[in-house]
C-alpha cells in the first residue's frame, strides 16, 4: 500500500508556506481524503490553523509539531509515523528557509524530510523572477543529495505567460513544475503583533474555502499526490502511560489562552481526566488537582480578564492554598498583579506571583530554551521563548532554573517558584519528559 506524504519547503520565510498548505489540507479534506497536519519547529499557531483547514466532515485531525531540536529524531519520528497511520495523507509545513536550523541546518525541514523519507515540495514566491528560478532550484535541488525536492510551486505568478517562463526554469533545474498561485487577497492572513491572527472575529472556515478554491485552479493536485506517494508503514509503540492517572487537570482554553502542544496535552491525559476552562467567559476555577495556563494574548483581553474579578479570585485562591499551578509566557503575566498595555493603562491581573509585566517599550525575545532545574527534578528540559512583553517589576520570587539558548549561553530568563506554583516564559515541550507533569503536581518520584 502507498500513502501520501510530502513536506512544503520555501527558500525563506515569507514565500507562502503557510496559506499553501492551508489550502492543501482543505482541498485534500474536501476530495473525502483524511489529512494529517504537521508543522516543522515550535510554532503553536500555524497548528492551530492547521487543524482547522483539515477538518472537514467526519475528518478532524490535530496539527501536530514535528521538532528535532525540541525533542529526539527518534521521538520525531514516532511522532509522524504515530499519527499518519491513521491518514491518506501526511502535509508537513515547513519552517523557515528549507535549510534553517537552530544551529546550520541543524532541526531545519530539511533535516526533518529526509529523518521521515518525505519528498519536499518547494513554495517560490516568484512575483520578480522569471528564468532565474533555474539557478536558485538548481541550488536546493543538489546542496544536499539526501534531500529530495520532487516538485515546485510558483506563488505571486498572475499571468500564464509568467508561468511558462517558470515552468521552463524548474524544468532545466530538475524539478518538476506543478502549478502557481496568483496573487490574490483570499490568499492572505491577517496578522498580529505575533504573528497568525486567531481571534473570532475571522470566519477561518471560509477563508480557508477561498484559498482551496483559489488554489485548485491552477495547482495540479492530482501529479502532486502522485509525486508523494510513501510507503506505508506499521503504527509505531504507543509510550506508557502514567500508571495511576486519576487526577483532574484543569487547562485555560479561550482567545487569550491558547498556546499549546498537543503532545503536552496528550501526556496529561495520561495523568487523569483534562476539564478546559475559559479564564474570560467562566465565573470560577472547576474543582482540579491540577491548573495549566499555557501562553496566549493576555495583552489583547486585558479589559476582560480583568474585569472577571471572580475568575481572578478563584485561581489566586487556589495558588495561595497550596494548589499545584503551572504557567507559561501569556499565562504567567496572568499570574502577576498587572499587565500594563502600550498606550500606558494597567489591569490588574490573578496577584498570585510578585510582578507586574509591560508591552511598553519592548523588543521580540525569541529563541529555542534548555532548562536544568536546579534541583527536584533531574533532566534536561526543553522549549520555545517567543515574546513581546517583559517584566517590568518583581519582587521576592525564586528563580529554581538555569535557562540557556540553542548556543548554551545564558539567557536571563526564569522558572519562577512561589509555593507549588511555577511559571516562566519559556513553552516547554515535555513529549519526551513524561515524568515532568508528575513533578509539578508532586507526583515525581
Amino acid at each position: 500500500m502507498h500513502k501520501t506524504g510530502f513536506l512544503l519547503a520555501a527558500p525563506s520565510s515569507g514565500s507562502g508556506k503557510t496559506t499553501l498548505t492551508l489550502a492543501l489540507l482543505r482541498i485534500l479534506a474536501q476530495r473525502g481524503h483524511s489529512v494529517q497536519p504537521f508543522k516543522c519547529g515550535p510554532d503553536y499557531l500555524d497548528t492551530w490553523l492547521h487543524t482547522i483547514a483539515a477538518s472537514w466532515g467526519e475528518n478532524s485531525k490535530k496539527g501536530i509539531n514535528l521538532d528535532t531540536w525540541m525533542a529526539s529524531k527518534q521521538h520525531v519520528r514516532d511522532l509522524f509515523m504515530r499519527y499518519s497511520a491513521c491518514a491518506d495523507a501526511s502535509i508537513v509545513e515547513g519552517v523557515m528557509g528549507l535549510f534553517d536550523g537552530a544551529e546550520k541546518s541543524a532541526g531545519s525541514s530539511a533535516e526533518i524530510a529526509k529523518l521521515l523519507h518525505l519528498p519536499v515540495i518547494m513554495v517560490v514566491n516568484a512575483k520578480s523572477m522569471a528564468y532565474s528560478a533555474a539557478p536558485l532550484l538548481h541550488g536546493f535541488r543538489t546542496f544536499d543529495p539526501d534531500v529530495n525536492l520532487a516538485g515546485v510551486i510558483f506563488n505571486g505568478v498572475n499571468t500564464p505567460s509568467h508561468y511558462r517562463h517558470l515552468e521552463n526554469a524548474a524544468l532545466d533545474a530538475g524539478v518538476e513544475p506543478l502549478g502557481y498561485v496568483p496573487r490574490s487577497d483570499s490568499m492572505t492572513i491577517r496578522e498580529r503583533h505575533l504573528g497568525l491572527n486567531i481571534s473570532s472575529e475571522y470566519d477561518y472556515d471560509a477563508m480557508i474555502d477561498a484559498m482551496a478554491d483559489h488554489v485548485k485552479k491552477t495547482v495540479d493536485i492530482s501529479r502532486l499526490l502522485d509525486i508523494a506517494r510513501i510507503d506505508d508503514f506499521s503504527r509505531p509503540s504507543v509510550p506508557d502511560a502514567v500508571q495511576g492517572g486519576h487526577k483532574v487537570i484543569a487547562v485555560a482554553r479561550d482567545e487569550a489562552f491558547n498556546f499549546v502542544y498537543q503532545e503536552n496535552l496528550d501526556v496529561l491525559q495520561g495523568y487523569g481526566t483534562i476539564v478546559f476552562f475559559s479564564p474570560m467567559d467562566d465565573a470560577v476555577l472547576p474543582e482540579a488537582d491540577f491548573l495549566y495556563l499555557s501562553g496566549g494574548y493576555p495583552e489583547l483581553y486585558a479589559d476582560k480578564l480583568s474585569a472577571n474579578s471572580s475568575m481572578r479570585a478563584s485561581i489566586a485562591d487556589y495558588c495561595h492554598k497550596g494548589g499545584c499551578a503551572y504557567a507559561e509566557c501569556g499565562g504567567m503575566m496572568y499570574l502577576g498583579h498587572s499587565i500594563t498595555l502600550n498606550d500606558g493603562s494597567a489591569y490588574p491581573m490573578c496577584g498570585v506571583l510578585d510582578f507586574d509585566t509591560t508591552m511598553q517599550d519592548v523588543k521580540m525575545t525569541l529563541g529555542y530554551r534548555k532548562v536544568s532545574l536546579n534541583g527536584g527534578y533531574r533532566g534536561e528540559l526543553r522549549g520555545h521563548e517567543f515574546h513581546y512583553s517583559q517584566i517590568k517589576r518583581v519582587g521576592e520570587l525564586q528563580n529554581i532554573a538555569s535557562i540557556t539558548n540553542a548556543r548554551d549561553e545564558n539567557t536571563g530568563s526564569a522558572l519562577y517558584s512561589q509555593g507549588n506554583t511555577l511559571a516562566s516564559y519559556v513553552h516547554l515541550y515535555w513529549g519526551e519528559n513524561r515524568d515532568f507533569p508528575g513533578y509539578l503536581m508532586g507526583t515525581h518520584k
